[in-house]
């Protein structure tokens, strides 16, 4: 199963005609792909296939044609927010009183939408290119406003952190590593393409792919959304979302979305004014070919570390993971400096630290041989002016011999 892109795209040429160019593979799937429902009703047979202007639907795909196959691009947005606008699928359901009540949040809190969305800046067009890959409704690219206010580092008692507010155990089943180098439920790259397979897993494998209950099951969690449609289907009622009783913040949660969504659609009409995003992606994601400290990468790329770490929440040390396939994010403009400088960084220089608990029988030499590293940048790691450690003490150890896992 697949999501369907819904737009048009037009690639204007320096003479400002049409350009269009065929792909027979996309067009292809786009024969075979199902519709992503926000309706909450089962697909039937004849939703299969769309309708064609004068003709019934049908469930079997058309033979591939050369119109059929052409894919129209087109020229960049006004702005980050336009995309995202011409992107937006869904049923924002003003009209429903739980929706209307958080339209009439935001539009008595307008300084809380601003203030997220130049968190957003970041992050959000790339989100929104993401969507587009994935064919999914560019409404989802606001989720992050409510999970986390799109901070990558916000972290929730229970255990849930980054932007799109993973747990550990929904990290891990989605491939996102943790170690003591790197949680990648904070790595925004990482974490947003396993939060956007994540959530077309739900709608996919238990919602026949209705967008709104795999909303609900990302909040709350497949088993509880399911056990909420038995109750209803018990009651003689839907068991559409709107229908469900779940959880307050899950009942909260899709109108919430919806609310902010309709905003962003018309911000003027809700006294909301969004801050500028270009319609470009700024950021560049580049192999370190080894590990790399932030504060070398900061020489390299002539970009100050504190914005460096920005870039990379995944990091939990100011450092890259201790591993030959490391990376780093790095503003685009810093990439060429970036990667000529480091051709020149000679091995012995990609010193990162690692934390080392003092066991009995240790000395600072044996550390040092386990590490690779010598006593002496031991002593200069840890302002020590002698050799005597003690079981339990922690070591800041430059490491030059790379970790298997990190």
């Amino acid at each position: 199963m697949s999501f369907p892109l819904r737009r048009c795209r037009a690639l204007l040429g320096l003479a400002g005609g049409l350009l269009i160019f065929a792909t027979p593979s996309l067009a292809a799937a786009h024969a075979a792909t199902a519709s992503y429902s926000a309706s909450g009703s089962t697909p039937s047979a004849s939703d299969a296939a769309p309708a064609t202007a004068g003709g019934p639907a049908s469930a079997v795909p058309r033979r591939a044609t050369f119109w059929s196959q052409l894919v129209l691009d087109k020229q960049p947005a006004a702005d980050a927010w336009t995309r995202l606008r011409e992107d937006f699928t869904l049923s924002h359901e003003t009209d429903n009183p739980r929706v209307a009540e958080w339209l009439e949040w935001y539009r008595a809190h307008p300084h809380h939408v601003e203030r997220i969305a130049l968190e957003a800046r970041p992050w959000l067009h790339w989100v929104s290119t993401r969507l587009e890959a994935k064919g999914m409704p560019g409404e989802i690219a606001l989720l992050p406003f409510i999970e986390s206010g799109y901070d990558p580092t916000a972290a929730n008692p229970s255990g849930a952190t980054g932007l799109w507010q993973f747990m550990p155990g929904t990290g891990d089943a989605m491939g996102l590593e943790r170690t003591d180098w790197y949680d990648g439920r904070r790595d925004v790259l990482a974490a947003t393409d396993a939060a956007l397979d994540y959530l077309h897993q739900l709608a996919d494998r238990w919602y026949e792919d209705d967008v709104l209950l795999g909303l609900a099951a990302y909040n709350a969690g497949a088993g509880t959304v399911n056990a909420a449609r038995r109750a209803a289907a018990n009651r003689g009622e839907p068991i559409d979302y709107w229908h469900l009783r779940l959880p307050a913040e899950t009942m909260d949660y899709v109108p919430r979305l919806l609310a902010l969504s309709a905003v962003v659609a018309d911000p003027t009409r809700y006294g909301v004014a969004l801050p500028s995003i270009p319609d470009r992606t700024e950021f560049v994601e580049v192999d370190t070919d080894g590990p790399l400290s932030l504060s070398m990468a900061a020489e390299l790329s002539g970009v100050a570390a504190a914005e460096l770490k920005t870039l990379n929440p995944g990091f939990k040390r100011a450092s890259t993971r201790p591993r030959d396939d490391a990376s780093l994010v790095l503003p685009i403009a810093a990439k060429s400096r970036f990667l000529a400088k480091l051709d020149a960084v000679p091995d012995a220089e990609r010193s990162v630290m690692n934390r080392y608990v003092v066991r009995r029988g240790d000395t600072l030499s044996t550390i040092a041989s386990r590490f690779g590293t010598s006593v002496a940048e031991i002593r200069r790691s840890n302002a020590l002016s002698g050799s005597i450690i003690r079981p339990g003490q922690t070591l800041s150890v430059p490491a030059r011999a790379l970790a298997s896992r990190g």
